[in-house]
Order: structure tokens, then C-alpha cells, then sequence
């Protein structure tokens, strides 16, 4: 059995309990009924195990006969899962300029790759400058070429939107495909993504 300094600020167990009654349950789950406090320590150290309060709201108060190490153990372990599922499903963003360059973006690229197999969800915006706004397919050019490049690897959480003078989309990595042990996706985005240098020129002239 565990002393009270196994106890957490939220559970009381053994002699800390400070029910008259309680509702026991074994360790299997079987319901005991009610029985004194006295009682329900006694199996408990009959079994070597602890007496562990697990819903002090209930009338009268349940406890359960368990071997308390074991369950904090199995507590803890759990929390820690949770902790790791909740951070999977953080948007991490990453911006691209509609004349970003190829350099630019394959960097960017191997960012997103890195986001994807941390298990987060990536929101990419592309932005636009003054006249560029006179050229919205290109943006949309640009996010269906990133999505392309990254093929089976992502699923599309989001498709691009136009807000204001901004397009975005959300990606998330596709738990179907295999894993890549590359820096970018198998389809090398970065290379065919970028806008094309004859699309680029014309849209210089536009704004000049």
C-alpha cells in the first residue's frame, strides 16, 4: 500500500479518505455496495493494495481497490498522450509573395515537409502587392502547383480562398501515404511550383 505522500492535490487514497461511507469497486470493476471506511481498508490490505477515492462528489463517495502505482502510472502516461494529440492538430502558417523565387520556395517547402511529419496542419497564404491584385489566377496557379507538388502526401484541408488581398489553404499529411525520409516531398515541389519566369514578366509589365 502507498503512504500519503503518493497523494495528488485531487485524490485521496487509504487512510487520507475522509468518508465515513463509501461505494467500493474492486480492481476488476465488480461493484462491492456500500460499506464502511474501516471495512473497505481492510480488503484493501487484505489484497496489499490501496483504497483510492476516485469520485469524492458521489453520495456516498466512491472508491476503487486498486494498486495506486500502477494506476497514477497509467494516469500520467495517458495525460501525456493527450498532451502529444492536441499539439498535432497546431496550424503552423507559412506565407509566400506571388513572385517568390525558387530558392525561396524550395525552403519554404522543406519547412512545410518538416510541419507535416510533426503531425501539424500547415495554412500557406499568398499574398499580394499593389497592382498584383490585377493577376489573381497566378495566386491560385501558384497554390494549386504547391498542392500538386506535394501529390498523395497531403490532403487538402481547406481549398485556396481569396480574402482581401490574401489566398490561403490548409494541408495536412495524409495518413494513408508512406512516410518520405527526404527533406522535400517526393514530387519536389519547390521546382515546378513557382510561377512561370513569362507569367513573372507579364505581370511586371502590368504594374510598370
Amino acid at each position: 500500500m502507498q503512504g500519503a505522500n503518493k497523494l495528488t492535490k485531487v485524490t485521496r487514497l487509504n487512510h487520507m479518505i475522509r468518508a465515513n461511507e463509501l461505494r467500493v469497486i474492486d480492481q476488476d470493476g465488480k461493484q462491492l455496495g456500500v460499506m464502511s471506511r474501516g471495512d473497505a481498508l481492510r480488503l484493501a490490505e487484505e489484497q496489499e493494495l490501496d483504497l483510492v477515492e476516485i469520485s469524492p462528489e458521489a453520495n456516498p463517495p466512491v472508491a476503487k481497490i486498486i494498486d495506486w502505482g500502477k494506476f497514477n502510472y497509467q494516469r500520467t502516461k495517458q495525460l501525456q498522450k493527450s498532451k502529444r494529440s492536441a499539439k498535432s492538430f497546431e496550424v503552423k502558417q507559412m506565407r509566400f509573395g506571388l513572385k517568390i523565387g525558387e530558392h525561396d520556395l524550395g525552403v519554404k517547402s522543406r519547412k512545410i515537409t518538416g510541419f507535416l511529419e510533426d503531425g501539424h496542419k500547415v495554412k500557406i497564404t499568398v499574398f499580394y502587392r499593389g497592382r498584383e491584385m490585377a493577376h489573381k489566377d497566378l495566386g491560385f496557379k501558384l497554390a494549386e502547383r504547391v498542392i500538386a507538388g506535394f501529390g498523395d502526401l497531403i490532403v487538402v484541408d481547406q481549398q485556396p480562398q481569396l480574402a482581401g488581398k490574401q489566398l490561403s489553404f490548409v494541408i495536412r499529411s495524409n495518413p494513408a501515404a508512406k512516410k518520405q525520409t527526404a527533406t522535400q516531398p517526393a514530387n519536389e515541389p519547390a521546382e515546378p511550383t513557382t510561377v512561370t519566369n513569362k507569367e513573372r514578366e507579364d505581370a511586371k509589365t502590368e504594374v510598370s
